[in-house]
């Protein structure tokens, strides 16, 4: 009888800290969030972080992220026992685990802006945010084994950095966007610093089975200087700041890329059949136009067996380029005419394709004007082309411009034939 009496005082007494600290100021509150943190420099070295890319990982991770979704709300059982999305489909969104001892006990995925859009901009309205220019990623399906969500940080501080630094460094991510239950949104408000998109919370959020949803950013051009400041005075170990920004962590598998591309897409035909075919009706409940649009992405002959069949009026309207375009982020520099002279301007291309290139530039172009063009597409790769600006785009961060290249070059087209047959990021590794 004792014992249960104390269970229950012990049961009250935390109810009350809780109340007590939902109506602390917000800016106490964090405060407090912001000296429970606990980073581990020097994890131990069972614990491997790497984007997930073999069957036994994706079902590892898609399974986890099941039972969590499950667990919460969020979602129904699946037959399958799997959370599966069209977004997983994508090219543009990579998936990262953290393993432990070989087994997945954490996983998250970044959505880079697709020809689906992102899950979130059903409801949340993103202007704002694209208004100050470039790229975004939604963050989404976090889930951390539950033998490990009461370590601390353990497993969710190592994959979030790994997050952040694929995003900042291989992923071309200004801002990072989330949708997350009302209940969690105050650590990641206290402790990453996320803005809210809107004040109120969404009531219904079809993506997380109509629960209710808060949806917050964060600019990365800003975000290491709004960490320092957050995170100023405090021991290396309780810095967040110390951690994203300052140290490396030998868990951390990055990708081995050959070309300065953007996306690591790890969907061969095999686990696209496997897991949107198979293990999923994904596919089947496509309507017409996001299988045209799926089509027009996945468009080697290996992946036409496994896509969903066109109707005829998708069929019809497929779309098609001449020349595929590519997403690379590499710096350039260019030779012009201007003035009766040669003028050198700084280029950052973002776009290629066998016939040219789209880029970024602070200055003012000439258009129609041909110069020699200099294009590192990776570390030990140096493109050297003809080209000329066609077409310009004026933005709030600079200007943007559309390049016709008069003659490829071995390099050039070895980059572009590489993008055009490999199925993973694997494949150009190697290529």
């Amino acid at each position: 009888m004792s014992k249960i009496r104390g269970s229950s005082l012990k049961k009250r007494f935390h109810q009350a800290l809780r109340s007590l600290f939902a109506i602390m100021p917000s800016r106490l509150k964090f405060s407090v969030y912001r000296r429970m943190v606990e980073c581990d420099p020097a994890p131990d070295q069972r614990l491997q972080l790497k984007i997930a890319d073999t069957e036994e990982e994706l079902t590892a991770c898609f399974k986890l992220l099941h039972d969590a979704y499950v667990s919460s709300g969020f979602m129904q059982p699946d037959p399958a026992g799997l959370r599966v999305t069209i977004y997983h489909a994508l090219p543009t969104t990579t998936t990262l685990c953290a393993k432990y001892d070989g087994k997945v006990v954490g996983t998250i995925s970044m959505i880079r802006e697709g020809v689906f859009g992102f899950p979130l901009q059903s409801v949340f309205n993103l202007e704002a945010v694209r208004a100050k220019g470039g790229n975004i990623a939604e963050i989404s399906a976090l889930a951390v084994h539950p033998d490990f969500r009461k370590t601390g940080g353990a497993i969710l501080f190592p994959l979030m950095k790994f997050m952040h630094q694929y995003c900042t460094e291989y992923f071309d991510t200004r801002h990072l966007v989330i949708a997350v239950n009302p209940e969690k949104i105050e650590l990641y408000e206290a402790l990453l610093f996320f803005e809210r998109l809107q004040q109120n919370a969404v009531d219904k959020y079809d993506f997380a089975n109509g629960a209710p949803a808060v949806g917050a950013t964060l600019d990365l051009k800003f975000a290491a200087e709004i960490f320092k400041a957050g995170y100023k005075g405090r021991p290396i170990r309780k810095s967040l700041h110390h951690y994203f920004f300052c140290m490396q962590l030998a868990n951390i598998q990055l990708p081995q890329r050959r070309y300065f591309t953007t996306n690591d897409p790890v969907m061969t035909p095999t686990l696209l059949d496997h897991f949107f075919n198979v293990k999923s009706n994904v596919f089947a409940r496509l309507d017409d136009r996001k299988k045209s649009l799926l089509w027009s992405i996945y468009d080697l002959v290996e992946y036409r067996p496994i896509l969903p069949m066109l109707g005829g009026t998708a069929l019809a309207q497929h779309p098609l380029r001449k020349h595929q375009r590519y997403s690379i982020r590499c710096p350039a520099q260019i030779s012009l005419p201007v003035d009766g002279g040669v003028r050198d301007f700084v280029l950052n291309i973002i776009e290629m394709s066998l016939s040219g290139f789209q880029a970024e530039c602070s200055l003012e172009l000439p258009l129609e004007a041909w110069g020699q063009a200099s294009i590192v597409l990776g570390k030990t790769e140096t493109s050297v082309v003809r080209a000329s600006a066609l077409r310009r785009k004026d933005t709030k961060e600079g200007h943007f411009y559309g390049f016709k290249i008069d003659e490829p070059d071995v390099i050039w087209r070895s980059c572009v034939t590489a993008l055009e047959m490999g199925q993973t990021h694997s494949d150009l590794a190697v290529a």
